[in-house]
């Protein structure tokens, strides 16, 4: 008779280090990268090619360093073809120098302090009869409510954008691929 000796959960993750959550949250493809959950938000975003443009907004606006800290961070990252539905010319506009107030106003716009996956988020709509408030790391609303199985943001301009990737879970928080850039 073989013997299997199973090593219960926990001491596997004392043994490799990793936190018991960890195993829930799984490496998710976005832009044909994978966004692994022990690595910070910019340590993935840069592998995305799908959010080349966010990243370089980013690098412009000097919230690298931001979001590469411990947070937590819930960051609504629009894609590339996000930022093409804006009129042209405005992304180049954006990031000049004597812009990066303006800029840094619209990306911390898609950033809320805290990690909120979409089962928290589906929580908050619940609780809020249909619709939740989160106020952004720039200051100002963001309205999320759910349309059919998807989650949406309303932001303050009412201009509206559907995550269409969810719980990309990182070190420092979550991300949820939008495709709309959210305007203050």
């Amino acid at each position: 008779m073989k013997r299997i000796f199973l090593i219960p959960v926990m001491a596997v993750a004392m043994i490799t280090g990793s936190a018991v959550s960890s195993f829930a949250q799984k490496t998710v493809m976005v832009g044909g990268a994978a966004m692994y959950p022990t690595k910070n938000i910019v340590e993935n975003a840069v592998n995305s090619k799908d959010h080349t443009t966010l990243v370089a907004a980013v690098k412009a606006a000097g919230l690298v360093e931001t979001l590469e800290s411990a947070g937590p961070f819930t960051v609504f990252a629009p894609t590339n073809e996000a930022f093409g539905k804006l009129p042209a010319g405005t992304v180049d506009n954006l990031v000049k120098p004597e812009n990066k107030a303006t800029l840094t106003s619209i990306l911390t716009y898609h950033v809320v302090s805290g990690k909120m996956d979409s089962k928290m988020l589906m929580e908050k709509i619940k609780a809020g009869g249909g619709k939740a408030t989160l106020t952004t790391v720039q200051g100002e609303k963001l309205t999320i409510m759910q349309k059919g199985n998807n989650l949406e943001v309303k932001d303050s301009k009412g201009g509206v954008a559907m995550v269409t990737i969810k719980d990309v879970y990182q070190s420092n928080g979550v991300i949820h691929v939008i495709n709309k850039v959210l305007m203050p």
